[in-house]
Parts: structure tokens; C-alpha cells; sequence
């Protein structure tokens, strides 16, 4: 992984400019407030020693030496329980909030979990305790059986357009299997995660011209037991950035996609 020696795969620093920083004191509390003065962990991956500028131009070794630095640094932070969730995101072009054109990913650990994500988990439970499996779970099965919206499929992972998607060409990567955190995943999975996730950033570049995207890998609350953290299962989601969002989007926190889920899905496969 990260390392001086002169055949490196990955390299993971401290971010120059970070957000939060791992030496920063934990907590205070006054009275009933209380802060953490940026406590956390910000991290950037440098994904490859080629200078790629994007992601679709990975080697599928490059790929899997990635998978297995994400693995490594989640399976590392969960050590350290003054933290609670990790953000693992990748951000591709200037549409995206990417600042430099070598390929990297941010990995950014918070000592709470942001509130957004606490809403996904909050509804992951309701849906479990109503049907007895995880969302996740019936959400890939369901597409499987549709096919519509599925791109292609390799081990036990599908590649499809999510329904009702939020953004243009939207596409999440999944399994119907119980995975629980990317720090779970076997040698395996993460080949034939890294076949498919190579295929989908190929099909999205021909189709869109090497579009902007942002790119996040879901992880779970980093200290729940693990009977809870099959609730919120391993998942890849990626958001090509077309256009930039405007007021009404900003003011209301709902997306117009002028593309149906069903329609990218076609383009992206071929048909």
C-alpha cells in the first residue's frame, strides 16, 4: 500500500488541506453544548503511480490494489472507537469538485454520524424489523427480476440504474448477498467487483465523453454489533455530473433528472 519503495501500488497521506484532523482534542463539553474542534481523520488515496485522469483508464490490477487500500483503511479507523463513520468518496472532473487530475479518493472519519446518513440507517432498520431482511437486499433482488434497469451483472455484484433515480445515468452497484463493510470483503468479491466497476466507468465515459462524476462507497456505523450492521449493506454508487444544480433543487432538496432510469440503462448497455 502506501510505501517509498519504487514498485508502489497506492500511496495514503494525510490530506494538505484537511477538514478534520486526527490530533485535534476530541471532545469539550460546556454545560449542555458540546464541540470537537475538527476531530477526525482525512486521508487522500493516491490511486495509482500512472498519471490517469480518470478512472475508466485503470488497469484491473490498479483496481483491485484500490479496493484492497479502501479495505485496509476502513479495517484500520474502526480500531479507533473516538470515531463513528467513514466517508469514502472519489470526486472526477472540475463539475465534481475535484482539484487535481491524478486519479485519488478521500476517505474522511467523523466522530458522529452525519445526519443525512442517520436518515438512511433510521429507514435500513424500520424496513428490516417490517420484512425481516435488509432494504438493500430486496432493492437488488427487485431489479434483477425487472432487468430494465440492470447494465450487467459479474460474481454476485449487478451493475444498474437505480429506479427513480436522483441523477442522469445514475448507477449503483450492488449485491442480493448479505455483505456487510468494504473492510468485510474477501479477495474474491473485490475481483470481481473490480471487473464490473471498470466496465460501468467504460460504459459511462463512451456514452457521456468522459463526464464528471462524483463516486462514494457506502460504509456502515463503524461500532455497531454485527447482527445490526447487515442493516446497511456494501454498495458503490456513482453520480455522473451533467449540470450544475440550481434553486429549486437547493431550496427543496428534490432533483429533476431529465433522463428515465430505464433509458440510461438501455444506452449503457447497448441495446
Amino acid at each position: 500500500m502506501s510505501s517509498n519503495q519504487p514498485q508502489w501500488h497506492t500511496r495514503v497521506v494525510p490530506n494538505l488541506y484537511k477538514a478534520v484532523a486526527i490530533e485535534a482534542p476530541h471532545q469539550h463539553n460546556f454545560g449542555t453544548f458540546e464541540s470537537w474542534e475538527g476531530f477526525g481523520a482525512h486521508e487522500v488515496i493516491i490511486d495509482t503511480p500512472q498519471h490517469h485522469v480518470s478512472m475508466s483508464q485503470w488497469s484491473h490490477e490498479e483496481c483491485v490494489a484500490w479496493f484492497k487500500t479502501l479495505r485496509e483503511r476502513v479495517e484500520d479507523l474502526r480500531r479507533d472507537h473516538r470515531l463513528a463513520s467513514i466517508s469514502l468518496f472519489k470526486n472526477e472532473g472540475y463539475d465534481a469538485g475535484s482539484t487535481m487530475s491524478h486519479c485519488h479518493t478521500q476517505l474522511i472519519a467523523l466522530p458522529l454520524i452525519p445526519k443525512a446518513q442517520r436518515d438512511v440507517y433510521q429507514r435500513s432498520r424500520k424496513y428490516f424489523e417490517s420484512h425481516h431482511h435488509p432494504l438493500m437486499e430486496s432493492i437488488v433482488r427487485n431489479e434483477e427480476d425487472a432487468e430494465i434497469r440492470i447494465i450487467e451483472r459479474e460474481g454476485e455484484f449487478s451493475a444498474f440504474c437505480p429506479y427513480a433515480s436522483n441523477y442522469p445515468f445514475e448507477v449503483m452497484i450492488a449485491s442480493s448477498q448479505r455483505m456487510e463493510s468494504i473492510d468485510a470483503l474477501s479477495n474474491e468479491r473485490i475481483e470481481a467487483l473490480s471487473i464490473l466497476l471498470l466496465s460501468v466507468m467504460r460504459r459511462l465515459n463512451a456514452q457521456l465523453d468522459n463526464m464528471a462524476f462524483n463516486l462514494w462507497v457506502s460504509t456502515p456505523p463503524l461500532h455497531e454489533d454485527r447482527e445490526r450492521s447487515n442493516l446497511y449493506p456494501f454498495y458503490i454508487r456513482i453520480l455522473p455530473r451533467l449540470y450544475r444544480f440550481g434553486g429549486f433543487e437547493v431550496n427543496t432538496d428534490m432533483m429533476i433528472n431529465p433522463v428515465e432510469p430505464e433509458l440510461a440503462a438501455k444506452l449503457l448497455r447497448g441495446d
